[in-house]
């Protein structure tokens, strides 16, 4: 069984497509929320744009290891697999983590995750820092 998928297309901060199987599947990363840029009932909040940008420094065009949390459904009401996404560098870069770490999510707390006490810490420490949109939005 194949573990890497190609990322296709980054549609904002906390949702990809990749190429899985020979199908394009939306992935929506677990434990994660940024602020909306593509809902179409929503206006595009502050540091969106932003957030969208920094999932695509991560992952565009790159092959991403995708692993599921038994906590979860496999797929949320929209039919996107719920995932949490490595990158398959030297580090395995956490990206759902990085992204909160870094200021551009935040930890989403409606459906909690077996990871929810580390993005809480990470939120905790970007708020601290005055990092990403802990910064750029009041």
């Amino acid at each position: 069984k194949k573990k890497e998928f190609k990322v296709i297309r980054v549609i904002d901060g906390d949702t990809i497509e990749v190429s899985l199987r020979g199908a394009i599947e939306k992935v929506r990363l677990l434990g994660i929320d940024t602020p909306e840029t593509v809902d179409p009932r929503k206006p595009v909040q502050c540091f969106g744009k932003e957030a969208t940008s920094k999932m695509k420094s991560f992952v565009a065009e790159q092959y991403v290891k995708l692993v599921d949390d038994n906590t979860q459904g496999n797929r949320d009401k929209y039919g996107r697999l719920l995932r949490y996404v490595y990158l398959t560098d030297s580090k395995a870069t956490f990206v759902n983590g990085e992204m909160v770490k870094q200021g551009y999510a935040f930890s989403y707390k409606k459906y909690p995750t077996t990871m929810l006490e580390k993005f809480n810490a990470f939120e905790n420490y970007a708020r601290e820092h005055n990092l990403g949109l802990w910064n750029g939005c009041k």
